[in-house]
């Protein structure tokens, strides 16, 4: 078998308010997705997401059930969304059809289906990353191209936040999984600030496109206790709905954003005021 999972259990606020450093990153901070030739998944207890990074080669890479979804099938009672993050291009396999992915290309994949990976050149295999959320019913599997997103431009240069929001899934419909990415202009770092919560749904990023050397420093917590998670490239860290969720890089960067839960209204959020934050 070439999958790998754990399992994250949810968190009270008042549990994490009391962490020290690791405790935090043990809980929170996923790390080492992308490996060659295998898929690596984390299960977390925050509306049953699915987070995980695939690497395929050019044999195909199925996503094959795993212990904590109860199934027979992946996504027998699921749907997914994988974003390419990284390296050549990706031919993915939903059903009888196949769709080629590009870097920052974006694919939903309806509840149901049988879904392989594989990389169009070995030599420079494609990075994906795998998000999945409980569904109630089968939705087209549908390919958004990057250039293809929904796209607004907020922030300024001056408070150092300017950014790009490429909204994926506002353009399709979804069970309940919301999907997009944000760039940041070079020389802004601050991203989400001043910072929302939203009760009703999780969140996670992926931090990407990051020097080697570059570090984001995640904000996470209450509002009135925050904490913080220095991260490198390419991993990830889950949010809980209580939890603001922030960051700021030693240099400009990209990531992911995914939410699951009651709804998919992308407004839905509450404010943290900078001046109630502790």
């Amino acid at each position: 078998m070439t999958i790998d999972h754990e399992t994250r259990f949810a968190v009270h606020p008042d549990a994490a308010a009391a962490m020290g450093t690791e405790d935090l990153r043990r809980h929170f901070l996923i790390q080492d997705l992308f490996q060659p030739g295998r898929i690596r998944l984390t299960y977390t207890h925050y509306d049953r997401m699915i987070v995980g990074g695939a690497v395929p080669g050019a044999d195909p890479l199925p996503l094959e059930t795993i212990r904590p979804n109860g199934t027979a099938r992946f996504l027998e009672r699921r749907e997914l969304v994988v974003v390419h993050v990284g390296g050549g291009a990706a031919e993915i396999r939903a059903g009888e059809e196949s769709h080629a992915l590009q870097p920052r290309d974006m694919l939903y994949v309806g509840m149901g289906q049988e879904v392989t990976f594989r990389s169009a050149d070995a030599g420079d295999p494609a990075r994906l990353y795998l998000l999945s959320a409980p569904a109630h019913r089968t939705l087209p599997t549908r390919h958004l191209p990057h250039a293809a997103a929904k796209r607004m431009d907020l922030g300024a240069r001056a408070t150092a936040n300017e950014r790009s929001i490429f909204q994926y899934t506002t353009t399709i419909e979804t069970c309940q999984i919301v999907v997009g990415m944000t760039q940041l202009a070079e020389g802004s770092v601050w991203n989400t600030m001043p910072a929302h919560i939203h009760d009703r749904r999780m969140e996670a990023y992926l931090y990407f496109d990051l020097p080697l050397e570059a570090r984001v420093f995640h904000m996470m917590g209450a509002p009135h206790e925050t904490r913080y998670i220095v991260m490198a490239n390419e991993e990830a860290v889950v949010s809980p709905p209580w939890s603001i969720h922030s960051g700021c890089g030693t240099s400009a960067y990209a990531f992911v954003w995914a939410m699951a839960g009651d709804n998919v209204d992308y407004t839905d959020m509450d404010p943290a005021p900078l001046k109630d934050m502790r």
